[in-house]
């Protein structure tokens, strides 16, 4: 009698995991890689930074905190957006599951950016 009440079990705990949200995407899913591209502009190093989307729901509305951010090379502001201390990327638009956005910018020292907030959409 114990060996059916086990499946039945593991289904319900699954179903729980699922219904609390296992597997969903979080703001942490976008995930920021910087590096040196061997170049310099107007003295400063170059930095190409892509941008993903590590999981498999589209975000939009993706911001950074941006404060004291500085570059000497113009970014395409399509691409990414100085708005006060904050910048946003690909204009609000979606970035669809495990996508990516590249860019690059020149300053020293780098600055990192940290997500700071998107809207996750349907799965």
């Amino acid at each position: 009698m114990p060996a059916p009440i086990k499946p039945f079990v593991a289904i319900l705990l699954l179903l729980s995991l699922v219904s609390k949200g296992f597997g969903e995407c979080s703001l942490n899913d976008i995930n920021v890689g910087t590096v040196r591209s061997g170049r310099e502009v107007e003295g400063k190093p170059q930095w190409d930074v892509t941008v993903v989307n590590n999981c498999k729901c589209p975000q939009s509305q993706i911001k950074f905190a941006c404060k004291g951010f500085k570059t000497v090379e113009p970014i395409n502001p399509l691409i990414l957006a100085k708005q006060g201390d904050e910048c946003l990327l690909i204009n609000g638009k979606t970035l669809p599951g495990f996508a990516t956005v590249k860019f690059s910018y020149a300053w020293d020292p780098p600055f990192v950016l940290f997500p700071s907030g998107s809207a996750i959409g349907p799965c």
